[in-house]
């Protein structure tokens, strides 16, 4: 895809392992980007949200601030539905107020995750943790007062910046010979680095929508786990366990794998297997 005309971005949540990346890319491709990390700009507050907008005047806004604590969330659900709720509410009216066009993230954790085949945009929503709802809820605010969005929902999110499950994974095996990891919950992989280059080839195509974006394939924990530990010549042992094995306040998914229909027909590639982006996401952080 070609990237000829220069945007003015802002960058919201630009700290995080996705902001971090999509901010360095648009830079490289020669964007005007506005890094802002949480301290710079709160989502939260609609004030300082339209002052900030109205300062850069950007024509595209590209949110990757969220509330991602999902155990913390079935307690704290108030916080999550303010920065995954209502801070997507805000950055949509502003956009609107400067006619730019706005990106917004959401996850698998929509759904129930009793599926027994990938969900599709098609699909209803159906949250099983408080996390979950605070991000229908931002689908919802995005939807209803965005006037030109890319809703993308993503799954099992690794890159550099912040801790993940491929950095627990690397954390544990240099602590102990044996780890236990659930093989109950199956999803898609998404690589921080790949995702920002969809991100940058679709809001290139004006096709504003719902669209799925994750790395191609899809996997248990357990396999993940293994994966990970195979790329690195760990010789521990790696025991299967069950998700009720670990009590944690949130209920997560069992079945989440995303369809990423809809996403290949726009930027026309699917993006590379997950097996793949683990491998370059190790070499990137110099653990194979």
């Amino acid at each position: 895809m070609i990237h000829e005309i220069s945007m003015k971005v802002v960058i919201t949540g630009a700290n995080g392992q996705l902001g971090q990346d999509i901010t360095n890319l648009l830079r490289k491709h020669g964007h005007d980007v506005t890094a802002c990390g949480s301290k710079d700009l709160d989502i939260t507050k609609y004030d300082r949200v339209t002052e900030t907008i109205q300062t850069h005047k950007p024509d595209i806004i590209i949110n990757c601030a969220a509330y991602n604590a999902v155990d913390l969330a079935e307690t704290e659900w108030e916080k999550a539905f303010l920065v995954n709720g209502i801070g997507p509410k805000n950055l949509s009216l502003a956009a609107n107020k400067v006619n730019a066009a706005f990106v917004h993230y959401s996850t698998d954790y929509v759904f129930n995750g009793k599926a027994s085949r990938p969900y599709t945009i098609a699909d209803h929503p159906d949250p099983i943790s408080r996390y979950g709802e605070s991000k229908l809820l931002g689908e919802q605010q995005v939807m209803r007062h965005a006037t030109r969005s890319y809703l993308i929902r993503v799954s099992w999110v690794f890159g550099s910046g912040n801790i993940n499950f491929v950095k627990k994974v690397l954390e544990w095996s240099d602590k102990s010979d044996s780890i236990t990891v659930v093989d109950d919950q199956v999803a898609s992989p998404t690589y921080t680095k790949d995702l920002a280059k969809a991100t940058l080839d679709l809001i290139q195509t004006d096709q504003y929508g719902l669209y799925h974006c994750t790395n191609t394939g899809h996997c248990s924990r357990l396999d993940f786990a293994a994966y990970i530990l195979q790329q690195i010549g760990w010789s521990g042992e790696l025991i299967p366990g069950k998700s009720t094995d670990f009590k944690t306040p949130a209920t997560r998914p069992g079945f989440s794998v995303l369809d990423n229909f809809g996403l290949k027909q726009v930027i026309g590639y699917s993006l590379p297997s997950w097996q793949d982006a683990t491998e370059r996401f190790l070499k990137e952080i110099g653990r194979t």
